[in-house]
């Protein structure tokens, strides 16, 4: 049997182009060839950095290794899998496991020293990059060219050097995105809020940034960072670079935004880029300042911000806009409504809701509307029929995976003693290796299939209302507040709230409570096997296409809920 090879390129300088990466699954393929290797597939990642595994063709790759599609992972280099020492080493043991190895045509067959030495090198290789990268942008700001993107009120000038090669950089104003800036910033310095001008530029169908709608935050920006349209020097013809650094948070992967000190901020006059004359701008600054200032927003610890942050409401970040889809934020403290309507202008849903009564609809509709006996008795039918259909499908595989099993440790055993004998031959090692890493994916199947399927009881509304009242009662104690707010918040997968039909203002709008059924599901189990099996019957409950339940609310003049809940696909 012909080895199956699974081939990888990958290009992310301006150096190179798509070309890259078709020359380097040339010569891999070349490289197969000459092996005798089956080429099964090819994977690929095109101007993304390899300092990162968020990346789609090493996903799918990795994906595709766990289904065991191919025997070797075959690339130009061990850099174009990673640069980063770290993610590197972990591919590699994920392939291991996978019983696929990693041959490069630079390297050949990837072993332990290659992922500490090249690791290694590729690692600091990375960073003297990033270093000359770093010294180029320098050098195009202290030239008065731009090192960023495009900002709002200028265009990109494209041309050629005497050589032919691209200047990169230049900006010239573009007059009628100036003329929008300079109505943003007389706007306020006449007083008008940031949401009173997005709504103002909104109302006249005046496109924002990349053509989308203007948001106060767009206008506003952030103090520190010197970002947002009235905080922009570029517009007063002062160009400042290198803010911010970026450096990857080895958690997920993600680059995360750090503030450099002000000392290593780099200004350059651009005068030619001025739009705003410095009186006005001054005069938006101080009202910047004042607003700062009396917001208290100089004033609020970090730590106490993001305690501020957390959700306190069960329906924080639940509350979403049945017109426009976009979220109801907070208005005061007790009122919700359309972000969008209140401060766009581009919704027409002007209609809110205290949040004290939104929060009693939805806590009554747990308790009383949603998990209806007659649905549930439904529902536990079809859940029966997808568990006997699963149990018997982990059966048939248990049984497959028992006998593999048995194989896999009688070959084990074989080369073991061969091996004892003195017996060398070229790949015993990976044949060992790989049997070895197979006999330990059995083993977790087989201990993972003999953890059974909760089967689900016919009073399942009945328990899990009397466990939504304790919740709903534990909700205004001090002692179980906090632990009750997350199991009741986990219930709630969306509210969409719409205005009434009627135009009877004293109607409440309509409210669509949708309900994360697995785990509803999930608190009406039996505690001491909540955890576990409550994945297990999510999982069955997706298989099944009923990911959550509704209930729509429609009420005049009075507090209970219309509609009786109804299974959505």
């Amino acid at each position: 049997m012909s080895v199956r090879v699974a081939l990888y390129a990958r290009y992310s300088t301006d150096l190179q182009s798509d070309a890259s990466v078709e020359d380097q699954l040339r010569i891999c393929r070349t490289r197969a060839e000459r092996e005798g290797w089956k080429v099964v597939e090819s994977y690929s990642d095109r101007a993304i950095s390899g300092a990162s595994m968020l990346r789609p063709g090493i996903q799918a790759l990795m994906e595709d290794a766990g289904r065991r599609r191919f025997d070797v992972v075959l690339a130009e280099a061990m850099d174009r899998l990673s640069r980063d020492q770290e993610d590197i080493a972990a591919l590699f043991k994920r392939l291991r496991f996978a019983g696929v190895s990693i041959v490069t045509i630079a390297e050949g067959e990837i072993n332990e020293m290659h992922i500490g030495l090249k690791g290694t090198m590729n690692a600091l290789a990375l960073k003297d990059l990033a270093q000359k990268t770093h010294r180029g942008l320098l050098g195009r700001v202290e030239a008065g060219l731009s090192a960023g993107g495009r900002a709002y009120g200028y265009d990109v000038v494209r041309r050629t050097d005497h050589k032919g090669e691209p200047i990169r950089g230049e900006r010239a104003i573009n007059e009628a995105e100036a003329a929008v800036v300079r109505q943003i910033f007389t706007m306020a310095a006449e007083g008008a809020s940031p949401i009173a001008i997005a709504k103002t530029l909104n109302g006249a169908k005046i496109p924002g940034p990349n053509g989308r709608a203007w948001q106060d935050t767009t206008i506003r920006g952030h103090a520190e960072r010197g970002t947002g349209i009235l905080r922009n020097e570029l517009y007063i013809g002062v160009q400042v670079w290198n803010r911010m650094h970026y450096i990857k948070d080895p958690a997920t992967g993600k680059r995360v935004a750090r503030m450099n000190p002000t000392t290593e901020w780099v200004r350059e006059a651009v005068p030619h880029l001025r739009i705003i004359d410095q009186d006005l701008w001054d005069c938006v600054q101080e009202r910047l300042a004042a607003v700062r200032i009396a917001s208290g927003a100089d004033k609020i610890d970090r730590a106490v911000f993001q305690e501020r942050r957390r959700a306190k409401h069960v329906l924080t970040g639940k509350v979403f806009c049945g017109g426009c889809g976009g979220s109801f934020g907070a208005v005061g403290q007790d009122y919700l409504s359309c972000t969008a309507a209140r401060k766009q202008g581009t919704c027409d849903n002007q209609r809110g809701i205290r949040r004290s009564e939104l929060e009693r609809l939805i806590l009554d509709a747990l308790r009383q509307q949603l998990m209806q006996p007659e649905h549930v008795a439904e529902f536990v039918a079809e859940y029966t029929a997808e568990y006997n259909r699963l149990n018997s499908e982990r059966s048939a595989a248990l049984a497959s995976h028992k006998r593999e099993l048995e194989s896999v440790t009688r070959k084990l055993g074989g080369l073991i003693d061969a091996i004892a004998e003195g017996m060398r031959a070229p790949g015993l090692q990976q044949k060992l290796d790989t049997l070895e890493a197979r006999k330990a994916e059995l083993t977790q199947l087989i201990e993972t299939a003999g953890i059974s399927l909760p089967l689900l009881h016919p009073h399942l509304a009945e328990t899990y209302r009397e466990r939504v009242t304790d919740l709903h009662a534990a909700l205004t104690r001090e002692d179980g507040g906090t632990a009750a707010l997350e199991a009741v918040r986990a219930l709630i997968e969306r509210v969409d709230v719409s205005p009434p039909d009627g135009d009877d203002p004293r109607s409440l709008p309509k409210i669509v409570l949708t309900g994360a059924i697995a785990a509803m599901v999930g608190l009406a189990l039996e505690p001491g096997s909540r955890t576990t099996k409550a994945a297990l019957c999510g999982a069955a409950v997706s298989d099944l296409f009923l990911s959550s339940v509704k209930v729509v609310a429609g009420t005049r003049n009075h507090l209970n809920l219309l509609l009786a809940a109804t299974l959505s696909p």
